[in-house]
């Protein structure tokens, strides 16, 4: 199984969401998780590439070029200080099926509001690659518990992330 993890956001170019009181940025959120996430399914047999970058029409491109089975970008989400909780964004019926996975291992493994698996067509990485594909929005970066979150359970949720992958991948 080829898996192509696209941590969100450049880490020269854009930051993407940044926690106002901590200053911790989404992109360096998403690179660590990307590198743990690597790890993970090389250990358990994936073949995996990792991009992180803001052309996004590169990245899809890559991806379809190395000929990945699966899609994953990584990222945070961002409100108002108050909204919380882990989704999993997704287009295709075989999308759905890769969220459904990971995000139920994400909730089975750690402490965070439910905020299910979500169908979205607007999305460059969900379009752009031939991949099956998924947008895990881990936690909400500006929001103080997923904040904490996000610093100190890091690992469990990558973890959760990679047993979803491979949920799907025996699946198939």
């Amino acid at each position: 199984m080829k898996v192509f993890i696209n941590p969100g956001h450049d880490i020269n170019l854009d930051s993407g969401a940044v926690n106002p009181v901590y200053g911790t940025r989404e992109c360096d959120v998403a690179r660590d998780a990307g590198k743990m996430l690597a790890r993970y399914l090389e250990t358990a047999g994936c073949e995996v590439r990792t991009m992180q970058d803001d052309d996004l029409g590169l990245v899809c491109a890559e991806s379809d070029s190395w000929g990945a089975d699966i899609f994953v970008s990584l990222h945070c989400n961002a409100f108002n200080t108050q909204a919380r909780g882990t989704e999993t964004l997704y287009k295709s019926f075989n999308g759905q099926r890769l969220a459904n996975d990971i995000q139920s291992q994400i909730i089975k493994s750690i402490n965070t509001v439910d905020r299910g698996v979500k169908k979205r067509d607007d999305l460059w990485v969900l379009n752009g690659t031939n991949a099956v594909a998924v947008l895990v929005e881990m936690a909400f970066i500006d929001n103080e518990q997923d904040h904490d979150m996000l610093s100190n359970d890091l690992d469990t949720i990558v973890r959760a992330i990679a047993r979803g992958i491979t949920d799907y991948a025996g699946g198939q």
